[in-house]
């Protein structure tokens, strides 16, 4: 294929760096904003990676399922759909998910004891995750009635929300969320599955591990019910223009096209996605701010370019008010 990205040079070319707001604010622990929000989360996506491979799976129930203290995440087994996914000095990313709210906290790390009931991860990285991928997935209010197909190709065609679990050389993992409209999320391909990039906050953590270790794990969700898509394979990046065309919405072609090859997949009944019972959302999680939590994260940075985006960021509305203008215009 034509137009593929293979190294982080051509990536930049393509996906701006972030802007300083978004590099400044992840941190090494979880703080108290963090803790808070992981207490209140009934659900969670997984990613573990290592020598053998990546693996992804879902872990939910009660609200605060997972414990915490300041260096560490205590994951019940119990409480994930694969918990054998998990293994010793394996890397692991997460995303919690708060009903009604849009912003996503992102947690990454590594396994570091499996227990009989307990799976033990230290963390390394914190920061909360824009809201875009949420948004475009209408993820928290969806129709009544939804049901979820049992054949393949009318699954993903109802598809809208990801989560895509990658690695680096290194062995470090990342979970990184995706939403779009039901139609436009991914695309079957014969044996090839491929997916747009949409905008979001331009880490591009994702990105990078693939062009370095191209194995993959992906959830697909139709929100508002409790069957799940999983798969796996490897992954190329593209800015071929026949192909992202195809994922065009508001008459926005996406930047970069993703196929998964080698693909395999597996619909199944998420027994996590139901206990957390999600659907219907009556009100956003109350006691948790996001714009607050992330802007607390630059008070332990150092360096003149932080004090000055912490400056900014300070100034009473003015994050919300940039979050709702970003959202509306730049969704697509």
């Amino acid at each position: 294929m034509s137009d593929m990205i293979t190294t982080v040079d051509e990536l930049r070319q393509v996906i701006a760096k972030p802007i300083a707001m978004i590099e400044t604010k992840e941190i090494d622990f979880l703080d108290e904003g963090a803790r808070a929000w992981i207490s209140k989360t009934p659900l969670a996506v997984f990613g573990f990676g290592d020598e053998q491979g990546i693996a992804i799976t879902l872990g939910g129930g009660c609200l605060g399922f997972v414990s915490t203290d300041v260096h560490e995440l205590r994951l019940p087994s119990a409480m994930l759909d694969d918990p054998s996914a998990a293994r010793q000095g394996a890397g692991f990313g997460a995303i919690f998910l708060l009903p009604g709210i849009t912003e996503i906290l992102r947690v990454n790390g590594k396994v570091v004891e499996i227990l009989d009931d307990e799976i033990r991860v230290a963390v390394e990285e914190c920061y909360t995750h824009c809201g875009k991928a949420l948004l475009r997935s209408e993820f928290w209010s969806p129709p009544a009635d939804i049901v979820a197909p049992d054949d393949l190709a009318a699954f993903a065609l109802a598809s809208r929300f990801m989560a895509l679990a990658t690695m680096s050389a290194q062995g470090h993992a990342d979970v990184s969320p995706k939403g779009d409209k039901a139609g436009t999320m991914v695309n079957i391909d014969g044996e090839d599955l491929w997916f747009a990039d949409r905008p979001g906050n331009r880490r591009a953590d994702s990105f990078r591990n693939i062009i370095t270790q191209p194995r993959v794990a992906a959830m697909l969700l139709i929100p508002g019910t409790a069957n799940v898509a999983c798969l796996s394979g490897t992954a190329q990046i593209t800015t071929n223009e026949a192909i992202r065309s195809q994922f065009a919405v508001q008459d926005k072609v996406p930047a970069l096209a993703t196929r998964i090859r080698d693909l395999s997949v597996e619909l199944r009944h998420s027994p996590a996605l139901a206990r957390a019972d999600l659907w219907p959302v009556s009100a956003p999680t109350e006691g948790i701010n996001p714009t607050k939590i992330g802007i607390a994260h630059l008070k332990y940075k150092k360096g003149v370019g932080v004090k000055l985006v912490a400056a900014m960021a300070s100034i009473p509305g003015l994050m919300d008010k940039a979050l709702k203008d970003d959202y509306k215009k730049n969704l697509f």
